[in-house]
């Protein structure tokens, strides 16, 4: 509301001769049985309320308009400007003044305000930037470093390598390059949600292609732990946006991936809610279910509530990451009108459940068609 009223200087000085001649009229219907200098506090409370939305001269005219009102239709003799008391005119007078001051002393008080909350912003910014640049001194150095070492020592020419020993460079070289596209994609990523640029673009979709599409890319992260798929061999096609519901499931089995230890399962559940039989080729606004949950240590129960704020590390994590994926995730999920929730098992691990009311698409009318 503030920043309406502040669009526009001509709208203000509209807004503030407005307000002050429905509230003259307001207390004009109770002129004969409200005494005039109740109706002089009323004043200074509409001015008060204009000060904290307007800016500084609006707000004057409103504290003059006000003192004009009060003297033309609530100080006898009504309809002039003329005072006959003396009282009546010092009280004017004091009206008038204390009206100023309440109006400069809001805005201030205003204007003081913002100041403190521009303060706090850049500095919860630079607290972040910060944490992020901690972050990324750590997440993209370690990579880069494999790659460079990698290439250094292919490149020596005094040394013989034997092909495993090559083949295990470029693997290596691989991964490492994978690892830094994740950061620098979560880093784009956050930077379009945080723009409002994404646009989600809903198509049919194949969850389950999606799922084991993206094991598949993190086998190497997953070689040492145990992968369950619960998902139904029928399930229909979703109207969401591929691209990213890929990002969505990629970022949480990585984040499963390390943030359990070796040997753990990684169980991923995608299922849809119907309250009829599936005969329709398409039904509208059903809900797709996918959840993903590990047997790990789960989320500390007291900073479990933190889990989806940007650059949030977990006091006792010793794998590092920037902090980005779980935010990221959220934003895509509420993006595409979908909700996530995360909580720890009951027997150990974490789990995170996402829902999606969309529309379906039953895989077996595109075969009968």
């Amino acid at each position: 509301m503030d920043k309406l009223f502040q669009k526009n200087s001509t709208n203000q000085y509209a807004i503030s001769v407005i307000t002050v001649i429905i509230a003259s009229l307001l207390c004009l219907l109770g002129r004969e049985v409200v005494e005039y200098k109740v109706i002089g506090y009323l004043l200074l409370v509409v001015v008060s309320l204009l000060a904290i939305f307007l800016e500084i001269k609006p707000v004057l005219l409103g504290a003059l308009l006000s003192a004009l009102a009060l003297d033309y239709l609530f100080i006898k003799p009504y309809y002039t400007l003329h005072i006959d008391s003396a009282a009546d005119a010092l009280m004017l007078v004091m009206f008038f003044i204390i009206a100023l001051i309440n109006a400069v002393l809001t805005y201030k008080i205003r204007r003081m305000q913002r100041a403190i909350q521009v303060k706090e912003t850049r500095a919860n910014t630079m607290k972040l930037y910060n944490t992020l640049l901690d972050s990324l001194s750590h997440e993209l150095r370690t990579p880069i470093a494999a790659i460079l070492g990698s290439i250094d020592t292919l490149q020596q020419k005094n040394v013989l390598l034997s092909p495993d020993t090559q083949q295990k460079l470029f693997h290596e070289m691989e991964t490492a390059s994978m690892k830094l596209n994740y950061q620098v994609e979560n880093l784009l990523n956050m930077s379009r949600l945080e723009s409002g640029y994404i646009q989600p673009k809903l198509d049919w979709c194949d969850v389950k292609e999606i799922v084991y599409n993206v094991c598949n890319r993190l086998s190497d992260e997953l070689v040492e732990h145990k992968i369950i798929y619960q998902i139904d061999d029928n399930l229909p096609l979703f109207k969401l946006d591929y691209g990213l519901m890929d990002q969505i499931i990629y970022n949480l089995v990585y984040n499963g991936s390390q943030h359990t230890p070796k040997g753990a399962t990684i169980t991923i559940k995608v299922r849809y809610d119907v309250d009829a039989d599936y005969d329709s080729h398409i039904d509208l606004i059903k809900k797709c279910l996918i959840t993903i949950s590990d047997d790990g240590h789960g989320f500390p129960q007291d900073e479990i509530d933190r889990a989806f704020d940007k650059f949030y590390r977990f006091k006792n994590s010793k794998t590092g990451g920037t902090g980005l994926g779980l935010s990221i995730v959220k934003g895509f999920v509420e993006v595409q009108n979908g909700t996530i929730t995360l909580h720890n098992a009951e027997n150990g691990g974490a789990e995170f459940e996402l829902s999606f009311n969309v529309a379906c698409l039953a895989i077996n009318s595109l075969k009968n068609e």
